[in-house]
């Protein structure tokens, strides 16, 4: 059985509010094998790369391309594991998060990828059980018809499987990156969503767009992804 080495990759952009947490959080939870720690400073102008580098083994590179196709294009090809996982910079992974990437990919030889929800930490709860039911009710039966579903800041993908397909679409600046990801790797490879490979992140878009704009955007790209093999949506706004 093959060794599994873990590169963590971070992509930031202007993240001097959420990056130290989101690096406490994973040298915390990081199991023996993780062997890196890469961000990714997607040209940050505010304090960023000076948090990172105060903080010990951690690695700091620099994608000057803007976009996070790009940006996890540059970790990936800075990294050197042979199971890549990728969280966003305003999120935390949870306790087992490394020992659960431990357990799917130990024991399925076949699984290109494997991701989750998010679980929000600044909502009410009835805004957590909106969100609930949108991973419930429409996110998880839509995986269940197309058989692969990525969420961009929570996942873990086998090196193979992401060179197999010449890596990220980095045409793709933010809208529809994880579906085009995801039904790529979908043929070379198992992508599985799981429920309890989950990880604590920030409500930031969902609030400043709204739920229905944000949900609705996001599910737009998705079956534009599945149907058109392209996103629709060509520009966003970066929310800090």
């Amino acid at each position: 059985m093959i060794q599994l080495r873990i590169s963590v990759i971070v992509p930031a952009y202007n993240e001097e509010q959420y990056i130290g947490k989101c690096l406490q959080s994973i040298l915390a939870a990081k199991t023996p094998n993780v062997c890196e720690v890469i961000v990714v400073d997607n040209n940050s102008t505010d304090s960023t790369a000076s948090i990172v580098r105060s903080m010990p083994g951690i690695r700091l590179v620099e994608e000057k391309i803007k976009g996070t196709s790009a940006a996890r294009q540059r970790g990936f090809t800075e990294s050197s594991g042979n199971i890549l996982a990728f969280i966003d910079a305003d999120s935390m992974v949870s306790a087992q998060w490394f020992a659960f990437i431990n357990k799917q990919f130990s024991r399925q030889p076949k699984l290109a990828c494997l991701s989750g929800p998010y679980r929000f930490t600044d909502l009410r709860k009835w805004q957590n059980a909106c969100v609930k039911m949108y991973w419930n009710c429409l996110a998880f039966p839509a995986y269940l018809l197309t058989r692969y579903m990525v969420v961009g800041g929570n996942f873990a993908v086998r090196r193979a499987a992401l060179e197999a397909i010449d890596g990220f679409d980095t045409t793709i600046t933010f809208y529809g990156d994880d579906a085009d990801l995801a039904r790529r790797l979908h043929a070379v490879g198992k992508v599985r969503f799981h429920p309890s490979f989950y990880n604590y992140t920030s409500a930031r878009r969902l609030k400043n767009q709204g739920f229905v704009r944000s949900g609705a955007t996001y599910v737009a790209n998705y079956l534009a992804e599945a149907v058109l093999k392209r996103p629709i949506t060509k520009n966003h706004t970066d929310i800090r």
